[in-house]
């Protein structure tokens, strides 16, 4: 009946998605319908398939079997620039910045791409007004317009994540993904930049890998709980917490342990 009413239709759809590497099988029969304007955090154990998950996503790996949706079509086999294009956009664990390039012209960069350029047109850039506005719009929303002439590479490593995020979001993508955002963070920039998160993705569909439960309880609306490539829940933070399956399989180790126990 959902499939319908096109306001109901999943953001982000994934219909028993299965992935092996010869024989062994990652990712077990995936069943996912994530809302547009949700927030979904994939947390679990090393090894349990959450990178091989987001690959399959963005079309870095094809299925073995089963769909990926995008707003109701199927992106499952097509080429990543492909579904980037389509409105899904990932940022990477490694930075995918160009370090030479001043921060200004990493956003005009990536603002060119989403709106089909190539980065031969260069000589023409003073004459792109649009391509301009949207890049210094971008500079003021992730911080960094006191950095505009900075070469990337001389930035700190939170305001290069910044920046990551500004590429990311160029486009002006309805669902992003996010790999481990605040990975190698102090306590203080990582509560800045899940602020920043925040902000810059109001409205937008997310999904982020990660591993600081912090960040997960911090950012996102629901949680999804990968173990053994498989979805042993799919909920509140609230009720995650509370599910003893997950305590079992994945909140055995003693940090998470810590994290979740007793905040029932």
């Amino acid at each position: 009946m959902s499939g319908a009413d096109p306001m109901k239709q999943p953001a982000l759809e994934l219909k028993d998605l299965r992935k092996s590497f010869g024989r062994a099988e990652i990712i077990r029969g995936v069943d996912l319908a994530v809302q547009a304007g949700e927030r979904v955090a994939v947390i679990g154990p090393n090894g349990a398939g959450k990178s091989t998950l987001f690959n399959l996503i963005s079309g870095r790996f094809g299925p073995s079997s089963g769909e990926v949706l995008l707003h109701g079509k199927r992106i499952d086999g097509m080429k990543p620039y492909e579904i980037n294009r389509m409105g899904l956009a990932r940022s990477f664990q490694i930075t995918n910045i160009f370090p030479k390039l001043s921060v200004f012209e990493n956003l005009r960069c990536a603002v060119l791409w989403s709106m089909g350029y190539r980065y031969t047109f260069f000589k023409f850039l003073a004459d792109l007004d649009d391509v301009n506005d949207r890049t210094e719009e971008l500079l003021e929303m992730i911080r960094l317009d006191k950095k505009r002439d900075i070469l990337a590479v001389n930035l700190t490593y939170a305001e290069q994540r910044a920046l990551e995020i500004g590429v990311t979001i160029a486009g002006g993508a309805s669902v992003i993904l996010l790999d481990e955002p605040t990975a190698g963070m102090s306590k203080s920039e990582t509560t800045r930049f899940i602020k920043l998160i925040r902000e810059v993705t109001e409205g937008k569909t997310l999904l982020t890998v990660e591993h600081d439960m912090g960040v997960v309880f911090g950012l996102a609306d629901k949680i999804a709980v990968v173990v053994y490539g498989e979805l042993l829940a799919f909920d509140t933070p609230e009720a995650v917490r509370a599910n003893a399956r997950v305590q079992e399989a994945y909140l055995g180790s003693t940090v998470a342990d810590s994290q979740v126990g007793g905040h029932g």
